[in-house]
């Protein structure tokens, strides 16, 4: 643990040096219009997931982006189960997932239920 007095002396050195540098926030100006227009994750989480032929295949668990930030990577869906028991998670592409325009039918083209229970079980990290 450090000491009030060596925490003191340490701001003093802090605050007495101006040649420290200084860390800055970039601000992105953005087309509010555009950002409007997207869609809430937290809308479309718990949202049925139905394939081409109409048939719920699964749920929308959660959505995860890639940790350089730069796009959502995944969507971790469930499927199987009953009122989120007993479900198996698994991920895909979040492009390969198609939303409407109001975020009210989400399809996973091509997707059946009994080959996303084929795919690996995912789980999350606890941390």
């Amino acid at each position: 643990m450090i000491s009030l007095a060596a925490l003191g002396g340490i701001l003093a050195v802090l605050s007495s040096n101006p040649a420290l540098p200084q860390a800055g926030v970039a601000l992105v100006k953005v087309d509010l219009n555009v950002v409007a227009q997207g869609y809430r994750m937290s809308k479309l989480i718990g949202s049925t997931v139905s394939n081409d032929k109409n048939e719920k295949i699964g749920s929308l668990d959660d959505v995860i982006a890639a940790k350089d930030k730069k796009q959502l990577d995944f969507a971790i869906l469930q499927v199987g189960g009953f009122l989120g028991v007993g479900g198996h998670l698994v991920a895909v592409p979040f492009d390969s997932l198609t939303i409407d325009d109001t975020g009210s039918k989400i399809t996973l083209p091509g997707a059946s239920k009994e080959e996303l229970k084929k795919l690996s079980e995912f789980h999350y990290r606890s941390s």
